[in-house]
């Protein structure tokens, strides 16, 4: 067995991320050829060493006798040997670190780790001293003016502005309640009753802990029972007449003219991993992208819509509407398998993608749908099907200014209508439809929704009547707690922008961080992001080193730079590769990769 030893580094000290890595490089008829990616410390730890970075396997399959023969000719060999090593070197060199093996480095790194995470057989607790000081610089951030919708927040509380809230209309909202919020000196307690759908709750408490962080020290003690389902439940019915009590006060993600609930901006705004769906404020720059990629006017002349027809019979109602051999009512609809979907890797279903058509239908499902500000954003002119369902922001839109209204009782000729309506007005479709996007950009950036949940638990907890304590079997919740046990896809929506933030401040002068981010910003599809932090680099002028491998063969050692080609042997080397390369495209051999 031939033992092939590689010590690399980078700026963003490659040589941790590579140790304990491994390759086994078969070829028939040969002994194996152990390829293994050391870091400075010695070579045997590197052999011992169980724990760290997953190692994976190159295996070379089906090597043709041409390539044994070549093996076998001494100088052919070296130059083999080199070509293997080269490649394993540059590939350590400039692959794309995925988000998870950067975040398992940063956790490790009690400095670059924004959280104080514990080791994984330990209890995780939440630091004797809050980190929202980390986030003081949103302190400063003003909103120039609220928003329109900002008055419906004096409206869903104005039912108990006489009366005040006390502990016993709290405790009486629990039965429909996901979990009790407690927040006490900056700090949040949380007891669960029942687990939302999917991670409703979670990424709900994200936002929450992310608005403490915004303004340490600014929200104020509070006590609130939270529903994460679909729909309002406390009927202003049941709490009418002279002798009626007080209702419960319940937060919700959506209410009608018939209920009390209050309204509260639902989870999706800090992602929805189960649907492969970004946070808002990264999924909007994607909308806005494909606005500017696909012009109204070189759109499909129809309405586009696409989700689930089984969750409401209105939807049911709206597959009537569907292109036939007898009818076309201008309608492209299309039915959303999720389970089908996840198994193809969300291959078609990417919001972004969906912009392509004049007109999009909105529709509510169970109650409101949290699509409606997807399809708002898109620059199409939004037909609405007639809803009872709002949430927060819809409070401040306009009918024929941000939208067109479209019957629920006859829903198939109102969109024929609106469509045939578009296509021969198309200035004034067109004008409506950006004033839903503009909306959409100006009114609902994230500042503005974390100033609407800001100034609704300031004002809520104006109104109660007692002074909150913890509640016996709550859980504290704060960074450490929710990010440290994360894993997959809600560590990287969770984790990535905090992330962000703290590998720059920890050294703004070093280009690694800096190749960290961007490799963590390509993993989750942030290219926007990514452009944005190249350009800063060209500003501060950070140059990446070049990545750099050393090999040793036979106890000669030989050194690579990433795009390097001064080695003498480099046309033989190329040569070489070319050849191997063939040899395989001829033989269909592939490169499998294994992790164990």
């Amino acid at each position: 067995m031939l033992i092939v030893s590689i010590k690399s580094y980078a700026s963003y000290n490659l040589s941790e991320l590579l140790y304990g890595y491994h390759w086994e490089l078969s070829l028939k008829g040969q002994p194996n050829i152990i390829v293994r990616g050391d870091s400075e410390q010695d070579h045997e730890k590197s052999v011992k060493n169980q724990g760290g970075m997953s190692r994976f396997r190159c295996v070379y399959e089906h090597v043709t006798e041409e390539m044994n023969r070549t093996l076998n000719k001494a100088p052919a060999k070296t130059t083999l040997l080199f070509v293997i090593a080269l490649f394993v070197g540059a590939f350590l060199s400039v692959r794309w670190i995925d988000g998870n093996a950067i975040l398992q480095i940063i956790s490790s790194n009690r400095q670059m780790n924004p959280f104080l995470c514990q080791p994984e057989n330990q209890t995780i607790t939440c630091p004797a001293h809050s980190l929202t000081s980390t986030a003081k610089i949103y302190d400063n951030v003003k909103s120039p003016s609220c928003p329109e919708y900002f008055r419906w927040i004096y409206e869903d509380l104005r039912r108990w502005n006489v009366t005040g809230i006390s502990k016993e209309m709290v405790e009486r909202a629990r039965p429909t309640a996901n979990f009790r919020l407690v927040i006490l000196d900056g700090r949040i307690y949380v007891e669960t009753f029942s687990r939302a759908f999917q991670t409703r709750d979670v990424f709900t408490l994200w936002g929450i802990i992310q608005l403490l962080r915004r303004y340490p020290g600014r929200v104020p003690d509070l006590d609130l029972m939270f529903d994460c389902n679909d729909g309002p439940v406390v009927m202003s019915r049941d709490y009418e007449g002279k002798d009626a009590r007080a209702p419960p006060p319940l937060f919700a993600y959506c209410k009608d003219s018939e209920t009390l609930d209050i309204v509260f901006p639902d989870w999706s705004f800090w992602g929805w991993p189960e649907v492969n769906i970004k946070p808002w404020e990264q999924l909007f720059k994607d909308l806005k992208h494909a606005n500017e990629r696909l012009k109204w006017v070189d759109r499909e002349p129809y309405a586009y819509w696409k989700g689930n027809f089984g969750v409401a019979a209105t939807r049911q109602d709206l597959r009537k509407c569907s292109l036939s051999k007898t009818h076309d009512w201008n309608a492209r609809l299309y039915g959303q398998d999720w389970s089908k979907e996840r198994m193809q890797g969300f291959k078609d279903s990417n919001l972004a993608s969906q912009c392509t058509h004049r007109f999009k239908i909105y529709i509510e499902g169970r109650a409101w749908s949290v699509s409606e500000k997807y399809i708002l954003a898109c620059n199409s002119l939004t037909l609405f099907v007639k809803t009872k369902f709002l949430d927060f922001f819809t409070r401040g839109l306009m009918p024929l200014q941000h939208y067109w209204p479209i019957s629920d009782e006859n829903k198939c000729r109102s969109i024929k209508f609106a469509v045939d309506w578009g296509n021969n007005h198309t200035q004034e479709a067109q004008a409506i439809g950006n004033a839903a996007s503009s909306f959409m950009q100006k009114e609902l950036k994230m500042d503005y929704v974390y100033d609407y949940m800001f100034h609704l638990l300031n004002e809520y907890s104006k109104l109660l009547t007692y002074k909150p304590t913890k509640p016996e079997k709550a859980i504290e919740f704060c960074l450490e707690s929710m990010g440290c046990p994360a894993r997959g896809a809600y560590r990287q929506i969770e984790l990535g922008e905090i992330t962000a933030d703290q590998l720059l401040k920890i050294d703004p002068e070093r280009s690694g961080n800096y190749v960290q981010l961007l490799n963590l910003y390509g993993e989750a599809g942030l290219w926007d992001k990514a452009a944005k932090l190249r350009m800063l680099m060209k500003e501060r002028m950070i140059k990446k080193s070049p990545g750099c491998s050393w090999i040793e063969v036979r106890d000669k050692v030989d050194l690579f730079f990433s795009g390097d080609s001064s080695s003498p042997r480099t046309v033989e080397i190329h040569a070489t590769l070319k050849s191997l390369r063939r040899i395989m495209v001829n033989n269909e051999v592939s490169l499998e990769v294994v992790f164990s």
